[in-house]
C-alpha cells in the first residue's frame, strides 16, 4: 500500500485543490479499478464506504497504548509529539521511523480485510491484538495512514468532493454524474467502480442509507430575504432535531443531521411512520411535544435533548417527554427521487403521502392563538406512539407579512421562520439562497473566562477554547464554553495572556485567573447538571472581548434565570 501514503504526502504538501485533483487523478488511473476503489474509501477518510455502518470501535487511547508499545517510547516522548503535530498519525510516524520496516509487505487489499476483520471482532484485546500485528508489519509512513484512517482525520486538506472531481478526471466522466451517484449509493469505492466502466447512469437510489440534507442561509432580516424572493413558503424553525426518516419494506429508521442512526432514541415515532406505503424517504425535525386539546406545540430543546444518545428508552421518559416527527419535505417516494423536482410540487408529492397513511396526521392549521388544528379524530396517542405531522406552512408576499410570522413563531416558543423559494430544487449538503432562516439570538451575557482548553488542528497550539463564568454571590458558577467569534490575531493574543496568568496547568486545559470578561450571545438557555450554575447556554458564541469590565461587572445567576423565565414564559 505505499503508494497511498507517498500519494497522500504530496497531496498534504500542496495548499492548490487543482494540483489535488490532478494527483488524485493520476493515482486513480495508474492503479487497477479495485485497488482504486479502496483507495478512494480510505481517501474519504473512512474505513469503510459511508453507507457501511460497521465501525471499528477502537479507540484513542489504544491505539496510543499499542504506539508506546511497538516503539518503546515513553508516554512524555509521545505527548511532546502529539502535541508538536497535533494528530496521532503524524505524531506516531515520528516515533516509529526508527522502529518500523523499511520496506512495505501490506496490500490494500489485507489492509481492507485487517479492518473487516477488527470491525467483526468483539473484545478489545482482540482487536489490539490485530493491530499491533498490521502495525508492526507497516513502514512509519504507512502506520501513519492507517493511523489516520482509523481516526477519520487524514488532515491532508482533502474533502470528499476533491476525490469526487478526481474520479471524474480519471475516467473522462461528468462530475455531476459521479457526485450523484456516489450520493445514491454512499460508496465512493462503488462509485469508482462505475465510472471506470462508464456506467455511472445505473446507480440507483440505497434506502436506508443517508443522504446530506439541504441547508439554509442566514437572513439578516425579513428585508433582506425579500430580496431574494417575491413569494415565498414560510414555516416555523423548530429547535429539535433534524432527521430524515427512511421507511420502506415494513423497516422505519432515523439519521441525524450528522448522518447518525438515532431510531433507539424515538422508538415511538416507528409505528406512525411504518404506515406509509412503498418506499419513502422524508426531511423534518424532530421535537419535544406538548399536547392539547387543539393538537399542540414544540418544547424547548433542553427537553428533546433528554432523549438524545439512549439505546433504550424507558417508558417513564416516553411519557414524560413525548415527541413528535414534524415533516416538512420528501427527498424519494414511489421509487423516484423528487431532488430536482420543485418545492411546490414536492408539497403535493407530500400531500399524497401523508393521504395514504391512516396513523398520521394531515397538515395542521395555527389558528388565531398560536395553536395547530388537526382534524378531529387525531388524538393524543398511547405513550408507546409518537406524533407525525405535517408541518404548517404558509405563503409570504412582503417583508412585512415575514415579519408579522416570525413574530407568531416566536410566540409559540420556536426558533424563528424557515423561508423557501417555491422552485428550489433539494440540493443535498448544499447552503444557498433558495433556503433561508431568519432567527434571533435571545440574549447576550457578561462573562467571566475560568479556564482555557487548546484547540485542535490547526489551532492545536493555541489557548482557543473558554469555559466561562456568572456570578452567584460572590462566587464564580460555570456556565458554558464557546470557541467561535474571535479572530486569530485575538486567540494569539488571548493565549499569550492565559498562559502568563495560569493557576493550573492540567495539560491540554488551563485554569486561569478570572480577570478576562466575554460578551456571549446564545439562542437558549436550558437547566443542566453539566455546570456549577445549574444552566448550560446553547449555541454560545463570543461577540467580543470586554475591556470595559471588569469581573466583579459581569451577570448574575439570578439574570440568567430571570432570561431562563422569560424564555420559556412565551
Amino acid at each position: 500500500m505505499q503508494p497511498l501514503p507517498e500519494l497522500c504526502e504530496r497531496i498534504g504538501a500542496t495548499t492548490k485543490k487543482t494540483e489535488k485533483t490532478t494527483l488524485l487523478a493520476e493515482y486513480f488511473h495508474s492503479r487497477e479499478p479495485a485497488d482504486a476503489a479502496i483507495s478512494a474509501v480510505f481517501l474519504s477518510g473512512r474505513a469503510f464506504p459511508a453507507f457501511d455502518e460497521r465501525t471499528l470501535q477502537v479507540g484513542g487511547s489504544l491505539l496510543w497504548k499499542l504506539v508506546g508499545e511497538i516503539t518503546g517510547a515513553r508516554d512524555a516522548t509521545l505527548t511532546a509529539a502529539y502535541r508538536a503535530r497535533g494528530d496521532l498519525g503524524a505524531a506516531a510516524y515520528d516515533v516509529l521511523l526508527a522502529k518500523a520496516p523499511h520496506s512495505s509487505t501490506i496490500t490494500l487489499q489485507e489492509l481492507r480485510a485487517a479492518f473487516d476483520q477488527i470491525a467483526e471482532t468483539r473484545t478489545a484485546a482482540a482487536k489490539a491484538a490485530q493491530l499491533k500485528s498490521l502495525l508492526e508489519r507497516a513502514t512509519a509512513l504507512e502506520a501513519k495512514y492507517i493511523l489516520k484512517i482509523i481516526t477519520g482525520e487524514l488532515r491532508i486538506g482533502l474533502k470528499e468532493s476533491l476525490v469526487e472531481e478526481a474520479i471524474a478526471k480519471a475516467y473522462d466522466a461528468p462530475v455531476g454524474k459521479v457526485q450523484r451517484a456516489n450520493m445514491l449509493l454512499g460508496d465512493i469505492g462503488a462509485t469508482l467502480l462505475l465510472a471506470a466502466e462508464h456506467r455511472l447512469d445505473e446507480a440507483r437510489m440505497r434506502l436506508f442509507h443517508p443522504i446530506g440534507f439541504m441547508l439554509a442561509s442566514p437572513a439578516a432580516d425579513a428585508e433582506e430575504a425579500f430580496q431574494y424572493f417575491e413569494h415565498a413558503q414560510v414555516e416555523d424553525k423548530y429547535d429539535g432535531i433534524r432527521a430524515q426518516a427512511h421507511c420502506g419494506g415494513g423497516q422505519v429508521r432515523l439519521f441525524s443531521r450528522t448522518l447518525d442512526e438515532v431510531t433507539a432514541s424515538f422508538p415511538e415515532l416507528v409505528g406512525p411512520l411504518s404506515e406509509f406505503s412503498g418506499e419513502v424517504i422524508l426531511d423534518g425535525e424532530i421535537v419535544a411535544w406538548r399536547h392539547n386539546d387543539d393538537g399542540g406545540h414544540a418544547a424547548p430543546f433542553s427537553e428533546i435533548q433528554k432523549r438524545l444518545g439512549r439505546k433504550q428508552v424507558s417508558e417513564k421518559l416516553l411519557r414524560e417527554v413525548p415527541v413528535a416527527y414534524v415533516v416538512f419535505d420528501v427527498i424519494y417516494a414511489d421509487g423516484e427521487l423528487t431532488l430536482d423536482t420543485p418545492l411546490s410540487q414536492r408539497t403535493q408529492i407530500l400531500d399524497r403521502v401523508f393521504a395514504g397513511a391512516s396513523r398520521v396526521a394531515p397538515r395542521p392549521v395555527i389558528n388565531s392563538q398560536g395553536s395547530l388544528l388537526f382534524e378531529p379524530e387525531i388524538q393524543e396517542p398511547a405513550t408507546d406512539s409518537g406524533w407525525v405531522l405535517r408541518a404548517p406552512s404558509m405563503r409570504a408576499d412582503s417583508p412585512e407579512q415575514l415579519e408579522q410570522y416570525f413574530e407568531q413563531a416566536m410566540a409559540r416558543g420556536n426558533e424563528g421562520l424557515m423561508i423557501k423559494h417555491l422552485e428550489s430544487p433539494y440540493m443535498p449538503g448544499r447552503r444557498g439562497r433558495w433556503w433561508l432562516k431568519l432567527k434571533r439570538e435571545l440574549a447576550t451575557l457578561d462573562v467571566v473566562v475560568t479556564a482555557a482548553e487548546f484547540g485542535h488542528g490547526k489551532r492545536i497550539h493555541v489557548l482557543s477554547d473558554y469555559t466561562f463564568a456568572v456570578r452567584k454571590g460572590e462566587e464564580l458558577v460555570n456556565i458554558g464554553k464557546a470557541y467561535s467569534g474571535l479572530t486569530d490575531k485575538e486567540i494569539a493574543e488571548m493565549t499569550e495572556w492565559f498562559l502568563a496568568h495560569t493557576t493550573a496547568d492540567h495539560g491540554h486545559v488551563r485554569e486561569v485567573e478570572p480577570t478576562v470578561v466575554l460578551e456571549v450571545a446564545f439562542n437558549a438557555i436550558m437547566r443542566s447538571d453539566r455546570h456549577d450554575s445549574g444552566y448550560a447556554l446553547r449555541f454560545p458564541r463570543i461577540v467580543r472581548v470586554r475591556q470595559d469590565k471588569l469581573p466583579k461587572d459581569i451577570d448574575t445567576v439570578e439574570e440568567v434565570e430571570e432570561i431562563y423565565k422569560k424564555q420559556h414564559g412565551r
